[in-house]
């Protein structure tokens, strides 16, 4: 089963791309539910305005990701009036929909798991202070290690010792990946216009049908090649 990471931002974009990016989340969710596909949402920033998303990840797991991703990788243009400025002469809006490169999350295993013993500290009686029931568990990968003395069981201790030890690289881990999308995510503040992945219209939001005629692909290789020669 596959995972990625995807991101949708309005980059520096105003309200009404935030708008955009919460139509456009909206939209994105409902096919990733048709196609069958688990999502979790990693993290979410709300725009200034109700209603309306600055940018939000999105962890997906399933089988088909790729083919679903395909048409949505990209720019993401929506055409219309904007709904917080009525006299706004602007009708095309701009919003980003990246798949963000992530750390490997990897199960903790115990065979990377060394323990040592030592001897309890604190009120106990003389059964803690003769025996080495006292754990610390070190996660070799990471260098994490927590120290257990709850229980006179060694035994018990090194169960509790894993389960925390769990929690604590799991958190690092997390910790990683938080970094990471920060870093990606400053690389997408500004979101590029241009050949959009796909296309939005009016407040409704429908979908538009990217068809491309041979006479229109032909105008627009002779515009981008006059835009070259007079740059």
């Amino acid at each position: 089963m596959k995972q990625k990471i995807i991101q949708i931002t309005a980059g520096r974009g105003p309200a009404e791309c935030c708008w955009v990016a919460a139509k456009v989340l909206k939209y994105f969710l409902e096919e990733l539910k048709q196609a069958s596909i688990s999502y979790t949402v990693i993290d979410k920033v709300n725009g200034i305005e109700n209603g309306t998303v600055q940018s939000v990840t999105i962890q997906l797991k399933g089988k088909e990701i790729d083919k679903v991703l395909n048409s949505w990788i990209g720019t993401i243009q929506w055409i219309g009036t904007s709904t917080f400025r009525k006299h706004h002469k602007r009708k095309n809006w701009f919003v980003g929909c990246y798949a963000l490169d992530t750390i490997d999350i990897q199960p903790i295993e115990k065979k990377d798991i060394v323990f040592q013993t030592m001897r309890s500290s604190g009120p106990g009686g003389q059964h803690v202070n003769k025996v080495s029931s006292a754990v610390r568990a070190i996660h070799q990968p990471t260098k994490t290690n927590v120290v257990v003395m709850d229980s006179r069981s060694q035994h018990q201790n090194k169960k509790n010792a894993i389960v925390r030890l769990t929690e604590k690289v799991q958190h690092v881990q997390l910790e990683q990946l938080k970094k990471s999308l920060v870093d990606q995510w400053e690389n997408h503040l500004s979101v590029q216009r241009g050949n959009p992945t796909r296309v939005f219209r009016g407040t409704n939001f429908k979908k538009e049908k990217k068809v491309k005629t041979f006479k229109k692909q032909r105008n627009e290789l002779k515009q981008n090649l006059r835009n070259q020669l007079n740059s």
